[in-house]
């Protein structure tokens, strides 16, 4: 039975359909080099339309399709992990950065009286000769680990960083706001951490005592109208 008998006979229904691929690299009739995929499957100016519509809906597009979906999904856990290790790595520095702020602030704690006292030394004038070297040395050591002292005269008064343990009564020349007019003991700090708070004498604003002079302390008595002097 001839191709041409067989290609009858199943469009007749008499038997099974038989597809002929033509898979040479020369095109029979243009006589143009066939590219890889049109030798594949077959294609040419005479190949049948459900032959290219086979190809493109065989296996293989199954498979690039599966593979495109796992490559989206180990991205998306690639990206989950770093985001999860960029996490981790911040929040050990963290922890890192301040277990050794911590360590500081121990060390450092325990020389708060020697430094006291050599501010006590320097303002009665003893701070001299090699005493004066050696303080020098104790100071830029504390510097070094992040000590900073705090309070000066003149600057307003934060109850957070400064402890009022006296109060003079203000004037009218005097500030418009609560500043600090003595300090008695310097106050510490290493980064955010108050070490402890300056001991201070603070003025109060003017208008406070102006607003009452009965309840600043200046005035004692009221003076009574009925009485002549």
């Amino acid at each position: 039975m001839s191709r041409h008998d067989r290609n009858e006979g199943a469009e007749n229904g008499d038997g099974e359909r038989v597809v002929v691929r033509d898979r040479r690299r020369i095109d029979p009739v243009t006589g143009e080099v066939r590219s890889p995929a049109e030798q594949s499957a077959g294609a040419g100016p005479d190949a049948a339309p459900e032959q290219a519509a086979e190809q493109v809906a065989g296996p293989d597009a199954v498979a690039a399709a599966e593979l495109v979906a796992q490559v989206a999904e180990r991205t998306a856990d690639l990206q989950r992990v770093s985001a999860e290790y960029a996490n981790y790595r911040r929040r050990v520095d963290r922890d890192r950065e301040s277990v050794l702020v911590g360590a500081r602030v121990q060390f450092v704690s325990e020389l708060l009286t020697v430094l006291d006292d050599l501010d006590r030394a320097e303002a009665h004038g003893d701070l001299t000769g090699p005493f004066k070297s050696v303080a020098d040395k104790v100071v830029a050591v504390t510097q070094k680990l992040g000590l900073e002292p705090f309070g000066m005269v003149g600057e307003p008064f934060d109850p957070s960083v400064h402890e009022a343990v006296q109060h003079e009564a203000g004037t009218v020349e005097g500030p418009t706001v609560t500043v600090v007019s003595a300090v008695l003991r310097r106050g510490y700090r290493i980064a955010d951490r108050v070490l402890r708070p300056a001991m201070v004498t603070v003025a109060d604003r003017a208008d406070d005592f102006a607003a009452d002079p009965y309840e600043n302390g200046t005035t004692t008595t009221a003076p009574d109208p009925a009485v002549e002097p």
